[in-house]
């Protein structure tokens, strides 16, 4: 069973009076916004520097969402974020959404994010900045150490 603890990284994500649909709950595909907001905020966060303003853009390759429980407005969530591959050009990042229950968290989505990182004028693959990279390689041996 995944837990918060399986996650160095745990972002605060609101959600939005916007993100409920029809029937009253986060629609599924703002799911994936909320993996969009987590990765790049950490990442902006992680690096002290404005991700835009690189020379290589990180383009969303691919993503996955397994929906486990209903989120609603006014949620307060935190996306867990760890490393599952670090390549050449690309960052595959295992998310998980948890809703704050009161002093716990309840697994609320599970989910995968692939970044593939591309040249700004060219579009095509280049090496993750290097900046990213550390950023990504000290999360990834975060996600190694063993719990407490």
């Amino acid at each position: 069973m995944t837990t918060q603890d399986d996650y160095p990284v745990l972002w605060p994500v609101p959600t939005r009076w916007a993100d409920n649909d029809h029937y009253g709950h986060v629609n599924n595909v703002t799911y994936y916004s909320y993996f969009d907001t987590a990765v790049n905020a950490w990442l902006m966060h992680a690096t002290g520097t404005d991700i835009r303003d690189l020379p290589a853009i990180g383009v969303v390759a691919e993503t996955s969402c397994r929906f486990l429980g209903s989120l609603s407005f006014p949620d307060d969530l935190r996306v867990g974020l760890r490393i599952a591959r670090l390549g050449r050009s690309s960052i595959t990042y295992d998310l998980a959404i948890f809703r704050v229950d009161g002093d716990r968290l309840e697994h609320a989505a599970t989910g995968t994010f692939v970044h593939v990182y591309v040249d700004e004028t060219t579009r095509k693959p280049i090496e993750i900045p290097a900046v990213i990279r550390q950023a990504a390689e000290v999360l990834a041996s975060a996600a190694l150490r063993p719990q407490d």
